[in-house]
């Protein structure tokens, strides 16, 4: 028993090894350039091992999803919106895409690469729903609350809306020009379009 708990910890570690891992290479090589062999190579361990941590590619692809997760709620937590008003809380979500994209453009890039599979994957599409979802509820709660209070358009469907900021944000990194500027004059944009005048 006591064995089994002071494992734990160096489970979790290994886990997270191999999460780093893989979203390492989906970020270099895209979905399908990702392998089990590479993956143990770059943590230094067997194949068996790796598989004893994933056994299967749902666990690994729910592993780097759990991964993503954890570093978007790192970022909330850092940069809480408690207290905000919805117009600060949308800057706010911008800022944030902003700054994965700057500081962790490896997490913007993989989960590109992610929903580019779910398309034609189910067990992709299975990890990357859940996450979708709550970040589209989220930015719909803002929507409505902000319409609500009077600073966003009183005929803004927030549902629609949140589909227009997602596929916005997503989408502007693929863009003619994906530079930085570029992306805050299109917040700007969206901002406007929202706001109440």
């Amino acid at each position: 028993m006591v064995g089994s708990t002071d494992d734990t910890p160096r489970q979790d570690n290994r886990k997270q090894d191999i999460a780093d891992a893989a979203r390492s290479l989906i970020a270099e090589r895209g979905f399908e350039g990702l392998r089990t062999r590479d993956i143990a190579n770059r943590v230094g361990i067997n194949i068996a091992t790796l598989h004893y941590h994933v056994p299967t590619k749902q666990d690994l692809i729910r592993l780097v999803a759990e991964s993503l997760r954890s570093d978007f709620e790192r970022q909330h937590r850092r940069r809480p919106r408690e207290g905000l008003s919805p117009l600060e809380r949308l800057r706010r979500e911008f800022a944030d895409f902003r700054d994965n994209c700057e500081s962790n453009p490896e997490l913007v890039t993989v989960l590109a690469e992610l929903g580019e599979r779910a398309r034609r994957d189910p067990e992709v599409q299975a990890e990357l729903a859940p996450m979708r979802a709550y970040w589209h509820s989220q930015i719909a709660g803002v929507l409505k609350e902000g319409r609500e209070n009077g600073s966003f358009r009183h005929d803004l469907d927030a549902q629609a809306g949140a589909s227009i900021v997602i596929g916005t944000l997503t989408g502007s990194r693929r863009q003619p020009d994906p530079s930085l500027e570029h992306f805050e004059a299109i917040c700007a944009e969206l901002l406007r379009s929202f706001q109440n005048r």
